[in-house]
């Protein structure tokens, strides 16, 4: 877009230039002409706020013509917005400065105000200055005046940057009304228009993104983008827009529709996304802390390295969404559907994922310490190398996931399904896993020190080389359980069914085998030493007793095998 030349045009001071006073601003003498602009400005804004006995025309009534009540005329006061407002972008400071002194002035009624640029703003939303006949075009007069000063601007740049800065205002004006009672009720302003029950979806500003993005891509986030945060945007369609690194925090997104939309670095913290559909679109890098997303659709949506921190979830569409390296930390993602969804290196502490549908989920190197995992889907999810120390998996399905070098330590699994879970390499120390399944679960060589898998069902699993000392075992189901070589010192195994089990190897030593079922058990070369069982312990059908180790003198005496 081509630079004018006019300090009025680009309507900004550098901020160390700029001093406050009172009411009013104070420019350096070298900008002059903004301070003159600045001035026009303030008195055009009580002059637009003039009470006038109507503030909309009649049907069949002429574009401009005056109102009744000695008022400023509508063809007079969108004359005066094209000729203050059609020069350039608005910039933030300039705009801080306007609403300080809309606040602070006794004579400009806001309400009014609102009403009067909301009119202008609906009328240019629909072309109606732009297509009017040459001696009614306010944009091209105001086009051949800046020409006069030999300030060079297009006929569509004129009508943009007016239509943009009257569009910046009323956003100001409604963030400003809906901090105060007494005014949220008057302004409420929705710049893709008001949805209704006959056109769920509005397109009004997303034509307006694209009107000024005509002329330079990124033009409307450039400008406007930074205004838009505790905006009013419920029900907006605004599939495939272009919106980089916009300001949409606060906002009011709910129902509104953003798939495809490029979204890359958006400000989305404490916005309202709930039932938003944002399927495909780009939102990598953006952040949605604190962001109510819940019921959102975010299917097959790239989110890599967006922040999610306490960012509501809950019930959302995750699948096939693109979450690596993402921070999703005290997020609440309860029953929201991840299936497939790519969560690589994410950061999920203490998240709420219960009951939450990861079917075939990417978690390797993720953080997923003190999350909530009770009664979610996992199976077929990977999540090798994650952490997950004091997780709560209470009834998790587990199933054929591949948990290779996971951390478990201090997890709680009480009634997880781990069958044919792939858990090389796993650190399950000191967790609980009471009534937990594994069935077919391969559980070789895994650190299962001090864990409390009383009542879990361990039938056929592979336990061999395992270290399960200092374990509670009590009344588990062993039924032919590959136990060979493993460490079961100061293990608890009373009541437990371990018939058919292959302990050959192990090491025993100071285990309670009291109650225990050993029919069929093969204890050949294992440790015995220390071992506690009980007076009516059955021997019967147990195997390699002959070879074991440091079997109790009592035991040998027992069982005749001195």
């Amino acid at each position: 877009m081509p630079k004018t030349t006019s300090l009025e045009a680009e309507a900004a001071v550098p901020p160390g230039k700029m001093i406050k006073e009172l009411d009013n601003v104070k420019f350096a003498p070298d900008h002059l002409q903004d301070y003159l602009w600045f001035q026009r400005l303030q008195k055009s804004l009580e002059e637009w706020t003039i009470s006038v006995s109507s503030l909309t025309l009649k049907p069949n009534t002429l574009l401009y013509e005056k109102l009744p009540g000695g008022n400023l005329g509508d063809r007079q006061l969108y004359e005066e917005i094209y000729d203050l407002l059609g020069n350039g972008a608005l910039k933030p400071e300039i705009v801080e400065q306007l609403m300080e002194f809309l606040v602070a002035s006794k004579k400009i009624r806001p309400e009014m105000l609102f009403q009067r640029l909301e009119d202008f703003y609906r009328r240019w939303c629909q072309g109606e200055f732009i297509d009017a006949t040459p001696e009614s075009n306010l944009p091209q007069k105001k086009m051949l005046k800046l020409a006069a000063q030999n300030i060079t601007i297009g006929l569509r740049q004129v009508d943009i940057y007016t239509g943009l800065n009257v569009l910046i205002l009323l956003l100001e004006l409604h963030r400003y009304a809906q901090e105060r009672d007494e005014l949220k009720q008057q302004i409420t302003f929705y710049p893709s228009a008001q949805p209704n029950t006959e056109n769920f979806f509005t397109c009004q500003l997303l034509q307006i993104i694209n009107y000024s993005d005509a002329l330079e891509i990124g033009n409307f986030s450039t400008i406007v983008g930074e205004f838009l945060r505790s905006g009013n945007f419920r029900g907006a369609y605004l599939g495939d827009a272009n919106l980089t690194g916009v300001n949409f925090s606060g906002a009011d997104l709910s129902g509104a529709y953003l798939g495809d939309a490029n979204l890359t670095g958006v400000n989305f913290s404490s916005a309202n996304l709930s039932g938003a559909n944002l399927g495909d679109a780009n939102l990598s890098g953006a952040n949605l802390s604190g962001a109510n997303l819940s019921r959102t659709d975010l299917g097959s949506t790239n989110l890599s390295g967006a922040n999610f921190i306490g960012a509501n979830l809950s019930r959302a569409n995750l699948t096939h969404a693109d979450l690596n390296s993402t921070n999703l930390s005290n997020a609440n993602l309860s029953h929201a559907d991840l299936s497939s969804a790519n969560l690589k290196n994410s950061k999920l502490s203490r998240a709420d994922l219960s009951n939450a549908i990861l079917f075939g989920a990417n978690l390797s190197e993720a953080n997923l310490i003190s999350v909530n995992l009770s009664h979610a889907d996992l199976c077929r999810a990977d999540l090798s190398g994650a952490e997950l120390c004091h997780a709560i998996l209470n009834g998790t399905n587990l199933s054929d996931t591949i948990l290779f070098s996971t951390n478990l330590s201090d997890a709680i699994l009480v009634a997880a399904d781990l069958s044919y879970a792939k858990l090389n390499g796993a650190k399950l120390n000191d967790a609980r896993l009471n009534g937990a399944m594994f069935l077919g679960a391969d559980l070789s060589g895994v650190d299962l020190s001090r864990v409390s898998l009383n009542d879990a069902d361990l039938s056929g699993v592979i336990l061999n080389d395992a270290d399960l000392s200092g374990a509670d075992l009590s009344d588990a189901v062993l039924f032919g359980t590959d136990l060979s070589y493993a460490n079961l010192n100061n293990t608890n195994l009373c009541g437990s069914n371990l018939s058919g089990a292959i302990l050959n190897g192990a090491d025993l030593s100071h285990s309670n085998l009291s109650y225990a079922i050993l029919s069929g058990a093969d204890l050949s070369d294992a440790n015995l030493e220390e071992m506690t069982w009980g007076e009516k312990q059955q021997w019967k059908g147990v195997r390699g007793l002959e070879t074991a180790i440091n079997v109790p003198e009592a035991l040998k005496e027992q069982l005749g095998l001195n």
